[in-house]
């Protein structure tokens, strides 16, 4: 895959809407995608209009992984702390509906245009913590120790992401990270 292929369909844009923006012709655009190295003006207008460094668009080599094109994108775009911080705090209005905790956080990433790996960490957490609620829930009622401690059970669950939600909140103030984290991401 080349490398203008690939960011353009991580910012989600066609070859004609490219185009458009860039005012690069379309095939221009195409050559380009089938491994002809940018140069100059349309270097320029390309990396302006996809907001990215020239330096990710040469070298006509194709990308060996998404990974690492992303990684660059990643590298090139500002981090918007506050819209991060939104994006983990929408998790909190949802604590009691599993999924709705994971699928509100996906929406504002696309909506705000967090696609970078903070946002993409935060929502892996609670895709876990979804994962992992149900099968603590079932473990506390199959000991059978009553209805008082499945009532307890179920408020600790609960109060559990609200705590991962608030700490993560917390680190992203203080320090630009997560303190609750995966080493892999989910999305």
């Amino acid at each position: 895959m080349s490398k203008l292929k690939a960011v353009r369909e991580q910012k989600n844009l066609t070859q004609e809407e490219l185009s458009e923006k860039s005012k690069i012709s379309v095939r221009t655009i195409q050559r380009i995608e089938a491994g002809t190295e940018p140069k100059g003006h349309t270097l320029r207008a390309l990396a302006q209009t996809l907001d990215i460094e020239e330096s990710v668009l040469q070298n006509a080599v194709t990308v060996s992984s998404y990974e690492e094109i992303t990684e660059s994108i990643e590298e090139s775009q500002e981090i918007n702390y506050a819209l991060i911080k939104m994006i983990n705090l929408s998790s909190l209005l949802f604590v009691v509906l599993p999924p709705l905790n994971i699928l509100v956080p996906l929406l504002l990433m696309f909506t705000m245009k967090q696609k970078n790996s903070l946002a993409r960490q935060i929502i892996s957490v609670q895709m876990l913590w979804t994962a992992i609620a149900p099968i603590v829930f079932m473990l506390g009622i199959f000991l059978k120790l009553g209805g008082p401690f499945t009532l307890i059970l179920m408020i600790l669950i609960a109060l559990s992401n609200v705590f991962i939600i608030l700490r993560n909140a917390a680190e992203i103030d203080r320090n630009k990270k997560l303190y609750f984290k995966l080493n892999f991401s989910m999305i």
